[in-house]
């Protein structure tokens, strides 16, 4: 439980000045609230061009600003907010001037820059806003690496700055020293705004200390899901034993085979019987379901999959989901595409359910963004890929009106096709990699090789493949594992036995399955938990479910590369 703020608020008032135009400006952030910049400018032109006060000329201006961000122009947006942020105006405006631009760098991926903004906000803010301004500059500094973090460290010379980076590279010591250093920082810096609580759950990882527990893995081991088990067991090994040697806290482990058990039940029963703390698992979504209508569940569970339905159950222990949900990446690709810029889309997703979905997801992120759909085609096989293209792209149109042409004027004449104009991003939500292989180039063929594509992370096994080269230029959301993180740990899953090893994926979720599970007890800071994790960047939402931040990457001569 999230302990409630004072009633009494210290800070700025969010109360903007008095306005004899105030009917104006609400009028246009009624618009912009719609997206609709067209109603917000007309508004905005009904004040006088002389004459405003300095706050009013601020905030039409401010208001000017986000009129050009709904309609992609955002360095512009941006420099105007920059001439904007002056001390001369009411704090309040000031206030919703530099959120905005920390609203546009986040979306934008400029993470260092992101959280120095959050820093400065929060020391403005009313004392109701300070814990999610908090959490702004602890999520964006995890997000920026380590290297970025020490070259901001040597440049600053503003004592709480320093402190959160000293905070964030702390964050990165081996889990032997993890502990002392975060106490020795705390002691240095009593007064800092990270120090009560500690950012990221790690309050609850001291007050944990070095006890130990039993974890109980529960995969399928030797059915049908066989590989996808190992896979993932895999991956937690190697990320269990790499914890251990560095000093880590060492979990006595108990594997069972779901595959031998009668049901998920029975062996979440089986591990609580031989004393496991803590069940890792299960894979399937069948499985997940089983115990997800469990009428008690003594032991948390952390599982690897996500379902809509859990049932409370008695014994107050959690089940947390975990999983690599091709939700995720299709709200990721929208947010990258949003914050490069775009903001009329065409989507290409195949027929059935993947792309039902899927599809829905990422329209509703898209256009909660502010961006519009300008069409969508769906396919079934490869027959269907250049028919379901020229489609989209009003191809036929463009012939038909040549046709037209030929006929009146009763010869020929040349004639190329002309794409529509109206889009500046593509979704193409393919399955695999052999769909969007073969659809990349017939964009290119039906005059489209312009346009910006995104695709899902399912489009990339992890496995290079010279075939790859066909993905060149197609952008998508990519995990920080196949982004080339923690080289340590893929090394020694390459270097072992490991049957599974071309799902790095699932090698990745059950190293991350291991993270999450070792740090359970950060969990119970909600909205504060935070883990480096290697598929992403994690958080746990309200359900219980992990949510994943994912990077911007890109296919440069076959290779997935980040951006």
């Amino acid at each position: 439980a999230e302990k409630q703020q004072p009633s009494s608020s210290q800070g700025i008032s969010l109360e903007l000045p008095a306005s004899k135009y105030s009917s104006v400006f609400n009028s246009a952030e009624q618009s912009l609230a719609k997206f609709d910049w067209m109603s917000a400018s007309v508004a905005l032109q009904t004040l006088p061009e002389q004459g405003l006060s300095v706050n009013d000329s601020a905030y039409r201006d401010y208001l000017q600003a986000r009129i050009d961000y709904i309609r992609g122009e955002q360095q512009k947006a941006l420099a105007q907010l920059d001439r904007l942020n002056s001390p001369a105006i009411s704090p309040a405006l000031r206030y919703r001037i530099l959120s905005f631009k920390h609203y546009i760098l986040d979306i934008n991926g400029e993470s260092l820059a992101c959280a120095q903004l959050a820093d400065q906000i929060m020391r403005m803010s009313p004392d109701k806003n300070v814990p999610a301004w908090k959490r702004n500059v602890w999520r964006n500094l995890e997000k920026t690496n380590a290297q970025a973090l020490s070259a901001a460290l040597a440049q600053t010379t503003d004592p709480q700055w320093r402190g959160w980076l000293n905070l964030a590279l702390i964050s990165r010591s081996p889990p032997a020293d993890l502990s002392g250093q975060l106490t020795q920082w705390r002691s240095a810096n009593p007064s800092h705004p990270a120090a009560r609580p500690l950012p990221g759950g790690y309050d609850y990882f001291l007050a944990q200390g070095g006890k130990s527990g039993k974890a109980a893995i529960l995969l399928p081991l030797s059915g049908e899901l066989a590989r996808a088990g190992k896979a993932v067991l895999n991956g937690y090994l190697a990320a269990y034993y790499q914890n251990r040697n560095a000093g880590g806290r060492a979990d006595e482990l108990l594997v069972i085979d779901l595959d031998k058990s009668p049901s998920a039940s029975s062996a979440y029963e089986e591990a609580i019987r031989k004393g496991a703390t803590i069940v890792v698992g299960p894979l399937s979504k069948e499985a997940l379901a089983d115990l997800a209508t469990l009428p008690a569940r003594p032991v948390p569970i952390l599982a690897l999959n996500r379902i809509d339905q859990v049932l409370p159950a008695s014994g107050g222990s959690a089940l947390v989901q975990l999983s690599l949900a091709p939700e995720d990446d299709a709200e990721a690709i929208a947010e990258l595409a949003f914050g490069t810029g775009a903001r009329r889309a065409l989507i290409i997703a195949p027929a059935g359910e993947w792309g039902d979905k899927v599809e829905p997801v990422l329209r509703e992120r898209w256009t909660s963004l502010g961006g519009s759909i300008a069409d969508s085609v769906t396919y079934t096989t490869y027959d269907d890929y250049s028919s379901s293209v020229k489609s989209l792209l009003s191809l036929s149109a463009s012939e038909a009106r040549a046709k037209e042409l030929r006929d009146v004027l009763a010869t020929n004449i040349e004639f190329s096709p002309r794409r529509r104009q109206d889009a500046d991003v593509i979704f193409l939500l393919s399955r695999t990699s052999t769909e969007a292989r073969s659809i990349k180039p017939i964009l290119a063929f039906h005059y489209a090789g312009d346009i910006p594509v995104y695709a899902l992370s399912t489009i990339y096994s992890g496995v290079p493949d010279q075939r790859d080269q066909d993905l060149n230029g197609i952008l998508l959301a990519g995990t920080p594992w196949l982004l080339g993180a923690n080289p340590e740990l893929r090394a020694s899953l390459s270097a072992g036995d490991t049957s599974g090893g071309s799902l790095p994926q699932l090698n990745a979720l059950g190293a991350d399955a291991f993270l999450v599970q070792s740090g359970f007890s950060r969990l119970q800071s909600g909205a504060d938990a935070l883990f480096r994790g290697n598929t992403g960047l994690l958080t746990m939402d309200p359900d219980l479910s992990i949510q994943r931040e994912l990077s911007a990457a890109t296919f440069d001569g076959g290779v997935l590369k980040a951006q």
